[in-house]
């Protein structure tokens, strides 16, 4: 909820009838917004720091193209009235249209390749992280569709992901990478987001020389090897940090603005949380790249090193958006 939510913001517009380019990016801002329509030319927006800024942003655009534009803070004459404004920022029939796509999706769910399966369900994350944006006053459908994607997560991880490891509340100690050079490293077989950022983060930032085995079944991993993303391992989830994260404090590589970011995206497409912008379009090519190479690991994972090579790049140089 708005931190000032008692109170409003009043945007009044009067536009020029030859711009309809002018309407039309007002509209589509407005709308993203989330700010409703009282009458034509006048918006409403619960108080906020956000909220401010986006009128004032459309404020300036109107008076740009010549219109008129005036931005008011207003409280509501009464209880009532208040409760009135609130009741058109109800998004109750939104979260049950996003859901009726949801159930749609789990129904067709079993005719669906894995890449089809991700897309969807990142398209649903989308538009429900969109829908949370406008969700000023948010109840039980947000926490009931929270719900429903990460149940349909735990669903699709069982069909294309099965025995992810369990967290562990164990204590990260920090090592020597010295002491991890020219080994063995060992997991899971038919890696998935956690496992080849894993992989691609041991041979770029750990061990330059290190070997991979993929195993079929954990019980076959060898006492030499170091194991890694399974229950058991030497290296796993911990608490809420998954292997990725767990690698990076483990080696003190946590400080390392893109590696950082890097974990964010892990961390989101691996467990949930919080969302990632990129995170949809390194899930497709980590689909793809798996439906090209489904029985070899290590062609998998020197494809998906180019994309992780990229982001880090990409991440190291320019700040969070």
């Amino acid at each position: 909820m708005p931190p000032e939510s008692a109170t409003w913001l009043l945007l009044i517009t009067n536009l020029p009838g030859h711009k309809p380019k002018l309407r039309m990016r007002l509209w589509r801002a407005l709308k993203a917004a989330g700010a409703e329509l009282l009458r034509d030319g006048v918006y409403l927006l619960p108080n906020s720091v956000t909220a401010r800024r986006a009128f004032s942003e459309q404020v300036r655009e109107i008076h740009s193209g010549g219109g008129m534009a005036h931005l008011l803070h207003v409280r509501a004459d009464s209880p009532a009235q208040g409760e009135s404004f609130r009741a058109l920022f109800d998004r109750t029939g939104d979260y049950a249209k996003a859901a009726a796509r949801l159930t749609a999706f789990k129904r067709e769910f079993g005719k669906l390749s894995e890449p089809e399966a991700r897309q969807r369900l990142a398209a649903l994350r989308r538009e429900v992280s969109a829908l949370i944006g406008r969700d000023f006053f948010p109840g039980k459908p947000r926490e009931q569709m929270e719900e429903a994607l990460q149940d349909a997560q735990t669903l699709l991880d069982a069909r294309f992901a099965p025995d992810e490891p369990g967290a562990s509340d164990r204590e990260i100690t920090r090592r020597r990478a010295r002491e991890y050079r020219g080994r063995t490293w060992a997991t899971r077989e038919r890696l998935w987001i956690d496992r080849v950022a894993s992989a691609w983060l041991i041979r770029r930032f750990i061990d330059r020389k290190a070997k991979f085995l993929w195993l079929e079944r954990i019980e076959g991993c060898p006492n030499s090897a170091i194991g890694f993303d399974f229950d058991g391992a030497e290296f796993t989830h911990v608490g809420t940090r998954v292997t990725f994260e767990v690698l990076l404090a483990s080696f003190g590589l946590e400080l390392d603005p893109g590696l950082a970011r890097l974990g964010a995206l892990v961390h989101y497409l691996d467990v949930g949380g919080i969302p990632v912008a990129e995170a949809p379009g390194v899930a497709s090519i980590m689909a793809g790249a798996r439906a090209l190479q489904p029985n070899d690991d290590g062609a998998l994972l020197s494809v998906m090193t180019t994309t992780f090579d990229a982001l880090y790049a990409a991440y190291s140089k320019s700040p969070p958006a």
